[in-house]
């Protein structure tokens, strides 16, 4: 029943909506992420600091690349290559080209919409801007409980799961010892909230991406003369126009799509929450900040996945198993057995740092439910711990199906509350496009202009307390 259920959703409800919507919110904006591409990398110059008790905007993307770089960037890639083909990581890749926009405008709003605690910490994300923007607190209690069930508890019993197993085939760790250190471990960062989650974020997200796409690119440029043939084979498998891959033009779609979300998140509500955190003059610059991380985890991380499978020479038509084998044996058949246990070491990294986005995300939604969820937050981590042990040594299909539908319903509220907030997302555009117009590097958000806004004062006070006053910097 889960399974029909899921097939519906990612089929007649999940692939419309990204894509439509994302398309929407493209032409709208006229090409956002394109126009704003180099834009992207210039606000994160001098942000690579913390002020006082918030983030910096280098540290909500690395906390962002934390979530959206995990099992879906290995694993993911490996299940849409072996269910729908080469031609999948195209649609993989028209996802995350559109996800930009979405991402952009629902990180702008989780900017705009966040809440002080009057403590120095910001709160936000899509329950906060359905109930300030749209006034509907009961939809943005879905949107939170939603949120909490997905990544909370179902994403990271998945996430447990992959890691411990590949541990199991790379070294013969039985997953009960795997998934008893990963909850040891976990249990640590959770007691210093946020800020500490954060510290683990700047040192272990380059780590895992630099290694990773080291490795993989290494592979790539033994290969490089198959390059332009390959690159050429998913985009005609995307159409049904490679004989071998002529009848998988549905699943390349379904799953290209489907495992694109799932990777890069964009649109599904999550990145908000941690983009709502950082302290930034403009609540659009850091919806540029998180487009970026779309685009690193997809058109970076995913493809060199994608072409390290399709390279290998491991990989056939038809292939069955699941999407941490097709990756391992693809490197080692490449660089020899090291590489398999390189896949497991690198999973499990890309695992940690997720879980802990994964466990700030339902934490954030559980202070929407509650004001002081001092008792809750206990319970929840507690909660949160023994699923991750359970998760290492459980079959999970269930479960990722069950992950698999919150995950579209939590989608849905997502984009339809952006699309009815669209608007207000357009007039903030606006102002830092003109102001950009105007000769300002860095443009500065000032409140006054946006009096019919429920926005927090404390979080965005009025500049010299001068309605309509742009201050340049």
């Amino acid at each position: 029943m889960l399974d029909i259920i899921n097939d519906f959703l990612s089929g007649k409800v999940l692939i419309p909506l990204v894509l439509g919507l994302g398309s929407y919110f493209t032409l709208r904006s006229k090409f956002v992420q394109f126009r704003y591409f180099p834009h992207m990398f210039g606000v994160l110059q001098g942000s690579w600091r913390a002020s006082g008790h918030h983030l910096s905007s280098f540290q909500a993307l690395t906390l962002s690349l934390a979530g959206r770089v995990g099992t879906g960037n290995i694993v993911g890639v490996g299940i849409a290559v072996s269910m729908g083909g080469p031609g999948a990581v195209f649609w993989m890749w028209v996802t995350a080209l559109l996800g930009m926009s979405s991402s952009f405008f629902e990180c702008t709003l989780g900017q705009l919409y966040k809440r002080s605690d009057g403590k120095g910490v910001y709160r936000g994300g899509p329950s906060w801007y359905i109930q300030h923007g749209l006034d509907k607190r009961w939809l943005g209690m879905i949107a939170a409980v939603l949120l909490l069930v997905t990544f909370g508890f179902a994403i990271n019993g998945l996430e447990s799961h992959a890691v411990s197993h590949s541990l199991k085939d790379a070294f013969g760790l039985p997953p009960m010892w795997s998934g008893l250190v990963l909850s040891l471990m976990l249990g640590v960062v959770f007691i210093g909230g946020i800020k500490r989650i954060a510290a683990v974020a700047d040192l272990l997200v380059p780590l895992k991406v630099l290694s990773y796409v080291g490795v993989t690119a290494y592979v790539i440029v033994l290969q490089f003369d198959q390059v332009p043939a390959m690159l050429m084979t998913i985009i005609k498998s995307a159409f049904g126009l490679d004989q071998a891959f002529g009848g998988l033009v549905g699943s390349a779609i379904i799953m290209g799509v489907r495992r694109g979300v799932f990777s890069n998140e964009a649109g599904l509500g999550s990145a908000p929450n941690v983009a709502s955190v950082a302290k930034i003059e403009h609540p659009v610059a850091q919806g540029a900040v998180q487009a970026l991380s779309v685009f690193i985890d997809t058109f970076v991380i995913c493809t060199c996945t994608a072409l390290l499978i399709l390279l290998s020479g491991f990989y056939t038509p038809g292939f069955e198993g699941d999407g941490i084998a097709l990756a391992q044996n693809s490197l080692a058949a490449v660089v020899g057995e090291w590489g398999r246990m390189f896949i497991s070491v690198v999973l499990a990294l890309f695992v940690f740092t997720a879980m802990l986005y994964n466990y700030y995300l339902g934490e954030n939604s559980l202070r929407f439910i509650w004001d002081e969820p001092r008792k809750m937050l206990i319970f929840y981590r507690v909660l949160v711990l023994i699923l991750v042990f359970w998760g290492s040594v459980e079959d999970l299909s269930t479960v990722l199906a069950f992950a698999d539908i919150s995950m579209t319903l939590l989608a849905l509220v997502n984009l339809v509350a952006m699309f009815l907030l669209f608007k207000i997302s357009m007039r903030v555009l606006r102002d830092y496009d003109e102001q950009r117009r105007g000769g300002i590097k860095a443009p500065v958000f000032d409140s006054s202009k946006f009096l019919d806004l429920d926005l927090d004062p404390l979080a965005w006070p009025p500049q010299n307390g001068c309605p309509g006053t742009i201050i340049r910097s």
